[in-house]
Formats: C-alpha cells, structure tokens, sequence
C-alpha cells in the first residue's frame, strides 16, 4: 500500500495563494470559472493543490487585477510549483516522507525499532536497507543511502530542519546500532536543532510500543501539521487535524516519559563505554 497521489507543497502554497487573490478580488470560485471558461470545480481543486496550466494561471491573476509590475513574484511561484524535487533523480516521486520533509521546518519523530534515518551512519543505513522484507540492491540500495545522505544535510544547512527526536531505547541495543551509530547520535544531538530524547526499558510499558509516527509542521503557518506513519508494509499521510493534534499530544507525552536531553545523552554515552 503506498501513499495517494497528492500536490506537493509549492503547488499547495501556489494553490492558497491563487485563493487569496480570488478572494480579495471578491469573487467567487463559479464567477470565476464562468470568467475563464473553466468549471467552479476545476478552481477549487486548483486552489488545493492541482496545478494550472501556465495560461490558465496567468488568466487568473490578471483577472483579479495583478498588475505587470507586480507579476514577477506569483510567475516564480508557479515555476517553483512545476519544478521537480532533487529527489526525483533517484527515483523518488513525491509521495513519500522526503517531499514532505523537505518543506518542513520542524519534524518530531518516534521511533521505536530503528534509529531516525536522518540520525543514521551510512552502516547504519546499508544494514536497515539489506533487512527489509524486500531488501534493496545495487542501484536501488545506491540510490536510498544518497536520499537520506542529502536528508541529513537538513541539519546544518539553510533552511535548517528542527529535529525532536523520541527513541525507545529498543532501537539503542539492536545489534546494527553500533560504536559509530551511537557516537553519530552524540554528536548530532550537540546541534542546536536537533533534541534527541530515550525512553529507558526502566519506564516499563507505553503507548508508544504500538507503532512509530511522525509529526511535521512547515514554515507557512497556513500549512496544517500532518501525522505520518511508516509501518513496514506501507505508509500512510494524515491531514485530519483530529487525528494530527492526537499524534501531538501522544508525543508531548513520550517526551516527558522519556528521560530529558541530558541523560539520554549520558545513557547513550555510557553504552558507548561498554563496547
């Protein structure tokens, strides 16, 4: 089962911004359509998300009154919306957790079996690859290890992700999770955007051992937070914002079981010690 098909986010910011002209212009999406010889459907799902052609697009800004001085802007708009994510040179399309992470500003991650992949060493990655149902290989396994490598430039380059990550500490004594994999979770924790949080055996029994999720919210504030979930088989992407403010709230609370930042790092430090 995969992800459905759904506009990325330029297209959705071009789409918000689409609506916004409409409605300064006060118009409604059927006068609208009427205007342009399109259905008031057809403008609605423009105004979630699908993207116009380039002339239906600019029909629609001259009809609510932008001006050719003022054009520049929403033109690179819409050429950002047409524009492919670097992704897609390694075969990745725009359903799956690195289009949306890539727009995001903030992500909160639990993990319960595994370390955060944009916490992972590249041994680290090569093994979780090789142990999945369908394990990848050659180009395919080339091609995911350079994903999440150029994932985790995110984290010191601009725009820099803020990452608040939750981990049981399960995943710290799984076999994979070697010397190099725990000092790189040592030392990626020093940036100061990345909180990085374990949830000790000592805690006993928690919601949390039911599934991993992931929070992310995006610099537009207009852009709703959305919940997504990777469970072996499939991945599913969750917008109800019932559901969302749910996930924020499940993971408010395994942050506070969890131990705080400094002892979760000086857990991670000790088992360093062992090896």
């Amino acid at each position: 089962m995969g992800i459905p098909r759904k506009p990325s986010f330029p297209m959705r910011q071009l789409g918000r911004t689409l609506r916004k002209l409409r409605e300064q212009a006060r118009m409604s999406q059927e006068e609208v359509g009427r205007q342009l010889r399109l259905s008031g459907s057809k403008i609605s799902r423009i105004e979630k998300g699908q993207l116009p052609g380039y002339q239906d697009f600019r029909a629609m800004i001259d009809l609510y009154g932008v001006i050719t001085s003022d054009v520049e802007p929403y033109i690179a708009l819409y050429d950002r919306a047409c524009e492919k994510g670097w992704w897609h040179q390694y075969g990745h399309d725009n359903r799956g957790f690195v289009s949306i992470e890539a727009e995001a500003s903030v992500v909160r991650t639990y993990q319960l079996g595994f370390i955060p992949g944009i916490l992972q060493t590249e041994t680290y990655m090569r093994r979780a690859f090789a142990s999945a149902r369908k394990p990848l290989k050659d180009e395919k396994l080339e091609n995911a290890v350079a994903v999440r490598l150029r994932r985790q430039r995110r984290l010191t380059e601009d725009p820099v992700l803020t990452v608040h990550a939750v981990i049981d500490e399960t995943a710290l004594h799984r076999p994979m999770c070697d010397r190099e994999q725990l000092d790189r979770i040592i030392e990626r924790s020093a940036l100061p955007n990345v909180t990085v949080q374990v949830i000790p055996h000592a805690s006993g029994p928690h919601s949390g051992l039911y599934s991993n999720f992931i929070v992310v919210s995006f610099p537009d504030r207009e852009e709703p937070d959305l919940m997504y979930l990777d469970y072996g088989v499939g991945a599913v992407q969750i917008e109800k914002e019932s559901e969302v403010s749910a996930a924020r709230l499940m993971f408010d609370h395994l942050a506070d079981l969890a131990l705080d930042e400094q002892d979760s790092i000086a857990l991670v430090r000790r088992m360093v010690a062992k090896l």
